[in-house]
């Protein structure tokens, strides 16, 4: 989690971290086109490790190599929040050098629209990223992380790693 509560006997947080092909929050991790779950050694270009340096610790990629340019990555239903109890869910992007775009939504249960709550793009990062961003909602919702590469370009690359939840998510 992003206080490390996760790393006591209790968690009390749901952590995502793409190394078995299952994660309570999201579901079931039925990749949508476009996301593969690979490691630093999979040979697809950057990244090359996950976001703690580990070449062989595995995360979610969108490749401009792949024939999809976007993908998404939906959560389970959540339940309300209260202001006393608000959702945090903290997660570790990457995205390369130029034209990478990543997105994170909500949507609440009653409604189809989905409301961007947070994006960043390339802007020459290449590198790895941490961002926690929190959530209030009186109503059941979803959150939705969207990717998006220009397959124009090589190598260019959106990643995502270590998805935490905090126990009122």
């Amino acid at each position: 989690c992003g206080d490390s509560h996760d790393e006591e006997q209790d968690s009390s947080c749901e952590k995502c971290d793409f190394e078995t092909d299952r994660c309570k929050a999201l579901h079931e991790l039925n990749l949508h086109p476009g996301w593969v779950r690979r490691n630093g050694r999979s040979g697809m270009g950057p990244p090359y490790s996950d976001h703690s340096g580990n070449d062989s610790a595995y995360f979610l990629s969108l490749s401009s190599e792949m024939a999809s340019s976007s993908a998404t990555l939906r959560t389970n239903v959540f339940l309300p929040t209260d202001e006393e109890h608000v959702c945090q869910i903290t997660f570790h992007y990457w995205i390369s050098q130029m034209s990478g775009t990543l997105m994170v939504g909500f949507q609440k249960h009653s409604e189809d629209i989905i409301k961007n709550i947070w994006q960043d793009s390339g802007e020459l990062q290449n590198q790895w990223k941490e961002n926690t961003i929190t959530i209030n909602s009186t109503e059941k919702y979803e959150v939705i992380f969207w990717a998006m590469v220009d397959t124009q370009r090589q190598n260019e690359t959106v990643a995502i790693d270590d998805i935490s939840f905090s126990k009122e998510c």
